[in-house]
């Protein structure tokens, strides 16, 4: 969703690429904040829980909680990063698609 709202920043607003993920992601950090929160507290009971079978719950409760924690982490830091070094790495090879002379036959006809 971050970068569906960055791109749509781009396109619509006319932002640079920072700007737009640094948009997106003060927008899309409740929202996901709040799907991974009801997520952890629907698997609290599972990870805490005590009684008849809970050596059997337990596991995997805390692989659930531990996943949502890292993958949360994941997202709301390394989305951003992705997303800006492949914008770079794309500016990086239009240019070099540019820079190339043409009828040397490594670029298009046609290509401006």
């Amino acid at each position: 969703m971050m970068i569906d709202f960055a791109l749509q920043a781009e396109r619509e607003e006319g932002k640079n690429t920072a700007d737009a993920i640094f948009e997106a992601c003060k927008l899309r950090f409740r929202p996901i904040l709040m799907t991974t929160m009801a997520a952890l507290f629907g698997a609290l009971p599972l990870a805490l829980g005590t009684g008849t079978g809970s050596e059997l719950r337990k596991p995997l409760g805390i692989t659930i909680v531990g996943g949502l924690i890292v993958s949360q982490m994941l997202t709301l830091y390394t989305t951003p990063v992705v997303y800006l070094t492949f914008d770079r790495l794309r500016l990086r090879m239009q240019k070099r698609h540019d820079d190339v002379p043409r009828g040397t036959g490594f670029a298009p006809e046609g290509a401006d």
